[in-house]
């Protein structure tokens, strides 16, 4: 396994990804996203997580998740190691990455809107860092009028003018469009993908744009998985909560994935504001849109007045997201270097204004690099360069990992 992925993130790929690269049938199936986030709870409760299940000497932990999840089921996930291995071979060749929500670099706004429900992979290619730039998600019909495709292609160049970053899902028709207007201009876009990662990837049109930092495309699916229509049905939520605010551009009334994910907005999820073509003929279902809370796109006609109007009141993610990802990362690094005395996540959480949450992730990835070193019950960590008596305490046997 790979050195530049985090144990948590190895641990959670061993647990839930299908790792198509040299499956085989009849192989074990891996964790759903409800069992995973079922075993995540658990080991939150007893002040584990799943980096421990990496651990040497892990086999009571695995047992003691028997309530959860099957042990020799857990344990022959667990077990796939030279899959994996290969796996990320293959990925890095084709200058994919892939990270968790414990990585310092997984999007801010996933996490804040949504909460234990974010992917617990995210699969891309391109700077990832773009991913927590916020900007305009545009989404509509493969099928398009020439119209729809040129009025399209105008706001993803007015995007790039106003310096706001273009998301879309790179389909055919609307998506394509409007992710093309704004790489065409020199702006920036995300593309989220339900499927064949790899392969638009490795598209000869979208080399440059991911190399000048252009372009990045993710996926909460393993790179070389097929097309679905539940996966596409369940990406149009993160397409969403990447951006500040959305624009539906064409939509069939009553069936599609572009109603449906627009639907999904207006009555249930509310993460951003979500608007609908206001020029030309928008037909029944742009209307519909409309009846149900969408907005009609007010036209800006400035750079300014574009990213103003993207930037729309309530898209903001919370407090949590506020600061990037990056930012809070490099903080706790400074906090956790300076620990004069053991401290707990809840007290990390507080003294940086982070949730417990996430304050435990990034703990598990500063004991990784080898910053910090983690007590047992309870538990706490302190700087491992620090010189203290904690484990000379009875009782008290520290774990390191190598």
């Amino acid at each position: 396994m790979s050195s530049s992925i985090s144990t948590a993130t190895q641990a959670a790929l061993l647990l839930t990804a299908p790792l198509l690269v040299g499956r085989v049938p009849g192989s074990i199936s891996p964790l759903t996203p409800r069992e995973y986030r079922r075993l995540a709870a658990f080991l939150c409760e007893i002040h584990r997580d799943v980096a421990d299940l990496l651990a040497p000497g892990a086999n009571d932990l695995v047992t003691e998740c028997g309530t959860i999840v099957d042990p020799e089921r857990l344990e022959r996930l667990l077990a796939r190691g030279l899959l994996l291995s290969q796996a990320i071979e293959r990925w890095q060749a084709r200058a994919l990455w892939v990270m968790s929500p414990t990585d310092a670099g997984y999007p801010a706004r996933l996490q804040a809107r949504l909460a234990d429900h974010a992917p617990t992979l995210l699969y891309g290619c391109g700077d990832a860092a773009i991913l927590n730039t916020g900007g305009l998600a545009v989404v509509g019909s493969r099928r398009a009028s020439d119209f729809v495709i040129q009025y399209t292609e105008g706001i993803g160049r007015f995007a790039a003018e106003a310096g706001c970053t273009l998301v879309s899902g790179g389909a055919h028709g609307v998506d394509s469009a409007a992710m093309g207007g704004a790489l065409e201009a020199g702006g920036r876009a995300v593309g989220v993908l339900a499927d064949g990662l790899e392969r638009v990837a490795l598209n000869r049109d979208n080399r440059q744009v991911l190399m000048q930092g252009q372009l990045v495309l993710t996926s909460p699916y393993d790179p070389a998985a097929g097309f679905s229509v539940g996966n596409a049905m369940q990406r149009n939520k993160l397409i969403y909560a990447l951006a500040e605010s959305a624009l539906v551009v064409s939509s069939d009334l009553d069936k599609g994935g572009t109603w449906a994910g627009a639907v999904e907005q207006l009555e249930k999820l509310h993460l951003v504001p979500v608007y609908i073509r206001s020029t030309g003929e928008v037909g029944q279902g742009l209307e519909t849109l409309q009846r149900k809370g969408a907005l009609p796109w007010p036209n800006p006609e400035t750079p300014d007045a574009f990213a103003e109007t993207v930037a729309s009141v309530g898209s903001e993610p919370s407090s949590s997201a506020e600061e990037s990802a990056e930012l809070q990362f490099a903080r706790l690094r400074e906090f956790a270097a300076t620990m004069t005395s053991s401290r707990t996540e809840a007290d990390v959480a507080d003294n940086l204004q982070i949730s417990k949450k996430q304050a435990r992730a990034w703990l598990t990835l500063l004991v990784d690099e080898g910053v910090i070193e983690k007590l047992p019950r309870p538990v706490r960590y302190k700087t491992r360069s620090s010189q203290g008596s904690l484990f000379e305490q009875p009782n008290q046997r520290g774990r390191t990992r190598p």
